[in-house]
């Protein structure tokens, strides 16, 4: 993403992605956020909210101090912290800026490494710079990359997924997606790519601004498919880097793979683009970063409170009815109770138990099966899930049935609810 706009963020579901940023008189940067939600229930929400009082030291909030007002332990003016024996609670009371974190001892070295190999693969002659900051994105008129935090600490990936329920860039692969998306940036920037007059033809005016939010279209094949929630569809600076990462990937079959979409249009243009800056130096040289960790003051527990804030998905209708045909209210005997403990009763897997009891034994095996159905963000699937629990605890409803039956159901009803809301043209993805 670049940094000067706001990338689109979904209102219904939407993983945050790096945004590109102006550098200009003042800099402000685009995130890709999910949309905005209320904190679900449990574990994660209860987690930011601090054990109790804690005394600062000065102005700096993470600085934890002692009755006698020395600073604990732990903290080490953040030079030695303890990261096995640190509570969640002690590391989100750290400001961002005092995390002892470098990249250059971190396993993102490899992935570097190996987008450069990638690179000089393809006869670029560019070497995108990169720094630690609070998320993915590359600053407009930068040819450089920021990169989350986390990443470059295995305790801080714990803490993201706690909080986050997943990690963006956590895996080998969703990683390499990532760093070849953000070095379509960086390489746009470096060249002044988008001043070309077939650029423009091709992808539309970089300058466009970034829309506070995009209703991305699923089956559209003007576009290709590379960084969810089809994020090529967000803004033209968006398109041309998720073309260019679809290209950079080795071994990628992308003429195969887009063979009759109007997207592989767009490929073989990237193609002999780069086939025309080969060996070139780039234009912009500069080393700069923008927002770099060591200047962000803020508390992880900040950080996540405005992260979290971000995430939401209105369901487009009441769905009362729906649950009211996979559960019973609790004083229900009629004549369907009555024949499906026939049919049932006899099965191994038999319950006749509160259904939000149900649901709860089986919150994360249902997020999982709709996060891969649909492809939305785990946190917002969660949210979901989490209206639905709360929603069967309202209206007292319970299941009856065979256990495994009813968890299918009710994840098939969870995922047609999902992917209604993305092809019924009201699902926006926020900028």
């Amino acid at each position: 993403m670049a940094k000067s706009q706001r990338k689109p963020k979904l209102s219904s579901a939407s993983p945050k992605r790096a945004s590109r940023a102006t550098v200009a008189a003042s800099v402000a940067k685009k995130k890709r956020s999910g949309p905005r939600s209320s904190s679900p229930g449990g574990g994660a929400a209860a987690a930011l909210k601090p054990a109790g009082k804690t005394p600062t030291h000065g102005s700096s909030p993470g600085r934890r101090t002692t009755e006698n007002g020395k600073l604990d332990l732990w903290w080490t003016a953040g030079k030695k912290l303890d990261w096995d024996h640190l509570t969640d609670d002690q590391l989100l009371d750290c400001r961002m800026c005092d995390l002892p974190l470098h990249l250059e001892k971190s396993s993102l070295v490899a992935k570097i490494e190996r987008l450069y190999e990638e690179m000089a693969a393809r006869g670029l002659d560019f070497k995108p710079h990169f720094w630690l900051s609070d998320e993915w994105f590359a600053p407009d008129g930068i040819p450089g990359i920021a990169v989350p935090f986390y990443l470059a600490h295995p305790r801080l990936c714990q803490l993201e997924r706690k909080l986050m329920l997943e990690v963006e860039g956590g895996s080998d692969e969703w990683c390499m997606k990532i760093l070849r998306h953000e070095t379509g940036h960086a390489l746009d920037t470096a060249y002044w790519l988008h001043r070309r007059k077939r650029y423009r033809e091709v992808f539309g005016s970089y300058s466009d601004p970034y829309p506070e939010y995009y209703r991305p279209h699923p089956k559209s094949r003007r576009y290709v498919v590379h960084l969810e929630p089809w994020y090529a569809q967000s803004h033209p600076a968006e398109d041309f880097a998720e073309t260019f990462a679809v290209w950079l990937k080795p071994g990628g079959r992308w003429r195969a793979q887009y063979r009759g979409w109007p997207a592989l249009k767009k490929l073989e243009y990237v193609d002999e683009l780069m086939g025309s800056i080969a060996g070139a130096k780039p234009k912009v040289v500069s080393r700069k970063t923008i927002e770099p960790l060591k200047q962000i003051k803020r508390t992880l527990r900040e950080h996540y409170e405005q992260r979290r804030a971000r995430y939401e998905m209105d369901l487009p209708s009441p769905f009362d009815r729906d649950l009211l045909r996979l559960f019973f209210p609790e004083k229900n005997e009629d004549a369907s109770v009555k024949e499906i403990r026939r049919q049932e009763g006899k099965l191994d897997d038999f319950v006749e138990q509160q259904a939000s009891a149900l649901l709860r034994k089986h919150k994360t095996e249902i997020e999982r099966q709709v996060t891969s159905w649909t492809g939305e963000n785990r946190y917002t699937v969660s949210l979901v899930v989490r209206e639905v629990i709360d929603r069967c605890r309202e209206l007292k409803l319970r299941a009856v049935g065979s256990e495994s039956r009813l968890v299918r159901d009710v994840t098939i009803f969870i995922t047609v609810q999902t992917m209604n809301y993305l092809h019924s043209g009201l699902h926006r993805v926020a900028l």
